[in-house]
């Protein structure tokens, strides 16, 4: 299998964690990784919107990965929080597609269960078992972080299944 670099989105109005994976050979090597904090972007929503956008724009054409993974919403506790949380998502699916990457939805369960066997597992959990699948044994790394390096581990890990599955057909 050629080596892979993709890009794990965990989308947030206020905090948009992001990671870039690259796995060559079956080895899962962390590029890069951070968090896109929008509460200094300005007063109006629409400026928090545009600064997810700009700053992952940044982040694609520095790494340029192959493609793209995003973390689905979840729940929000009232309407107009997950309407803004769709909006952020947005964004940022929209930055990928303005770089031309193939874009990948994931279901924070299922990216849950991939890395730590239960879709139930707590956010401490999933940082736990990112660390460790990217030897980052000592690395502190924001939940927002590590939630967006679980999308992109998850997602290379769904790439070999199905590569393995059309082996097996």
């Amino acid at each position: 299998m050629q080596p892979v670099t993709v890009i794990g989105i965990d989308p947030g109005s206020r905090h948009t964690g992001w990671g870039v994976v690259r796995e060559v050979s079956g080895v899962l090597q962390l590029v890069d990784c951070g968090v896109i904090h929008t509460l200094g972007a300005g007063k109006e929503f629409s400026s928090r919107l545009a600064r997810i956008f700009q700053d992952m724009g940044k982040v694609l054409t520095t790494h340029a990965p192959q493609e793209a993974a995003i973390e689905q919403v979840f729940t929000a506790r009232n309407a107009a929080t997950a309407l803004k949380l769709g909006q952020a998502r947005g964004v940022a699916v929209a930055a990928c597609a303005a770089h031309g990457l193939t874009i990948t939805d994931y279901e924070p369960t299922l990216v849950k269960k991939s890395l730590v066997g239960t879709g139930r597992a707590e956010k401490e959990q999933v940082a736990f078992m990112v660390r460790r699948l990217l030897n980052l044994r000592e690395a502190t790394l924001a939940l927002d972080t590590t939630d967006a390096l679980a999308v992109a581990i998850c997602h290379l890990t769904m790439r070999r299944f199905v590569a393995l599955t059309r082996q097996s057909a």
